[in-house]
């Protein structure tokens, strides 16, 4: 666990670090998104998989004993690899993001979705601010998440980790959003894949999720994200904790 008053020089250096690795193009920053995570989602996930195959089956959904298994990053499995993407042209918005949601229960994953113009705003915000720090509360402290959004996709992962291995740091948590029907439906399906199931729950994993977007659909909650990226030596971590409305250690 950690505490702001230990902590604060930390943000700010990863902040300008990470910030300065990838503007200037350096070729070992793409193994944080590639090749080390790649490595570390080989392990199979076993979840308990929740029922309702007729529910499911009438989309088109197709789950299978693979269906928590590791994937390769930033290449998620189609949509149509998932549902039967015909079917769902017929289907009203809603009834998609129920039925989405619930076929996502099980251990490993998330299933959620977005209007479409709010999957734009964080669309726009990502390309200008692609980093920022999120701590996760844990019994009597937190523990602090590194994020990155890159649409269409976010990668979570401990900052810990990344402070120890830099860009070679593999993700906890994955999402991508499927945009196929944000123009005729006005709705972006989202999936999430807890990597390392040791790290990180299915609850946690959500409320990461959820946390992020605020962070960057929220017009005070997005200033933190500005300073982080922009300003990173004017960046507090307790202004962050005290929007989350946990307490300063």
């Amino acid at each position: 666990m950690q505490r702001v008053s230990s902590a604060s020089r930390i943000w700010r250096s990863v902040a300008s670090k990470t910030r300065n690795l990838f503007a200037f193009g350096d070729p070992s920053a793409r193994s944080f998104t590639t090749v080390s995570f790649a490595a570390a989602t080989k392990k199979v996930l076993q979840p308990e998989i929740p029922c309702d195959f007729q529910k499911w089956g009438s989309l088109g959904f197709c789950r299978t004993s693979k269906f928590a298994s590791g994937f390769t990053p930033l290449q998620p499995k189609p949509l149509d690899s998932i549902v039967d993407v015909q079917r769902l042209k017929d289907r009203y918005p809603e009834d998609i993001a129920s039925i989405w949601d619930d076929y996502h229960i099980g251990r490993g994953h998330v299933g959620a979705s977005m209007k479409a113009k709010l999957y734009h705003l964080l669309e726009h915000r990502a390309s200008e601010c692609r980093y920022f720090v999120i701590p996760l509360w844990r019994g009597s402290g937190y523990t602090t998440m590194f994020v990155q959004v890159q649409t269409p996709h976010i990668l979570f992962t401990g900052l810990e980790d990344y402070k120890a291995r830099g860009t070679q740091a593999a993700p906890y948590f994955t999402v991508t959003f499927y945009t196929e029907f944000a123009e005729s439906k006005d709705l972006v399906l989202i999936r999430g894949d807890v990597v390392f199931t040791s790290k990180l729950n299915d609850s946690e994993a959500k409320w990461l999720l959820e946390t992020a977007q605020s962070f960057y659909l929220n017009d005070v909650r997005y200033k933190l994200v500005e300073r982080f990226n922009r300003e990173a030596r004017d960046f507090e971590f307790k202004d962050v904790l005290q929007a989350l409305e946990m307490p300063i250690l």
